[in-house]
């Protein structure tokens, strides 16, 4: 058995035909079904049963289906890493970031297309939901994220590389002139005031850190809207609709006149920020290069 007729029975086991999948392979009927009879015959056992016109997996051919996927993303990877040691450090590196974090990404790719100036970026943007599922799919190959990171994959399988903290500001609509002078917020000073908080039904982290902050010091917040982007928070709050507590490096990304970003007293409420990966995927060498300029930067603040 080699790697093509494993290509051949994941085609099959994806589509549940072996006519659909002799079209996709692009080869005739006969030829595809003696090649996945003579899977059977060499392990001994029976890979499908028929199931009315299609074609169910049994307990064996589940088994193989996961062997087989392992086995051609070890040799597709195999093949990515001996192209990498013959061409250096270029190629697309894929990097996905939640909308909170756009802001932390324009240095490092400044700094590292000065170093590696063949590596070209491809940039996604989403919730920690959608990143999560791009990242088990290979989509992308590293994560800007608000920590913890939201996501289904389990997080024993995610690697974390963390990132300075950020602290919190309030952002108020700029008309509202009673602020006009104010130069400090003390988070007590919050209570009453209408606010707005990030929150997805995925993620809620940034949400729960909020409203502890405020019973932490003995208020319950007036939360009128919880927002699933950054840009529709600050929309709300250009109105004059309320305000809200957002880590400090958002705002570098919407700017607005219409909202003023004011300090907390004291820098309590902090958003842990960091890069994820997924510790099973081949990572290509453009990305782990530019973990490590990062990691680099750091150590010389």
């Amino acid at each position: 058995m080699d790697m093509r007729q494993l290509k051949y029975f994941l085609t099959i086991a994806r589509e549940g035909q072996i006519t659909r999948a002799a079209k996709i392979l692009n080869m005739e009927q006969p030829p595809l079904s003696r090649q996945l009879k003579q899977m059977e015959e060499e392990l001994g056992v029976r890979l499908f049963d028929r199931h009315g016109k299609g074609l169910q997996l049994t307990d064996a051919g589940v088994l193989l289906k996961q062997k087989a996927e392992t086995l051609i993303s070890q040799f597709n990877e195999t093949i990515e890493e001996m192209k990498e040691l013959e061409e250096g450090v270029r190629g697309v590196l894929s990097i996905g970031a939640v909308f909170s974090c756009i802001s932390l990404l324009p240095q490092p790719i400044e700094r590292f297309r000065r170093l590696y100036p063949h590596v070209n970026f491809k940039i996604l943007e989403g919730d920690h939901y959608y990143l999560g599922e791009q990242l088990e799919k290979r989509t992308i190959d590293i994560v800007f994220a608000r920590l913890p990171f939201e996501a289904l994959t389990d997080p024993k399988q995610l690697a974390v590389m963390p990132l300075p903290s950020d602290p919190f500001v309030v952002v108020i609509p700029s008309k509202w002139e009673q602020y006009h002078d104010t130069e400090l917020f003390c988070i007590e000073e919050l209570a009453g005031l209408p606010l707005l908080t990030l929150k997805t039904d995925q993620t809620t982290h940034m949400h729960e850190q909020v409203i502890a902050a405020c019973r932490k010091h003995n208020f319950e917040p007036n939360i009128i809207c919880e927002c699933s982007s950054v840009a529709i928070t600050i929309a709300l709050i250009a109105e004059g609709i309320g305000i809200s507590l957002l880590p400090r490096s958002v705002m570098s990304s919407f700017m607005d006149p219409r909202v003023r970003m004011i300090p907390l007293s004291n820098e309590e409420l902090q958003s842990d920020n960091g890069i994820v990966w997924h510790k099973d995927h081949y990572l290509p060498k453009s990305a782990r290069f530019f973990i490590e300029s990062i990691q680099a930067d750091h150590r010389l603040v």
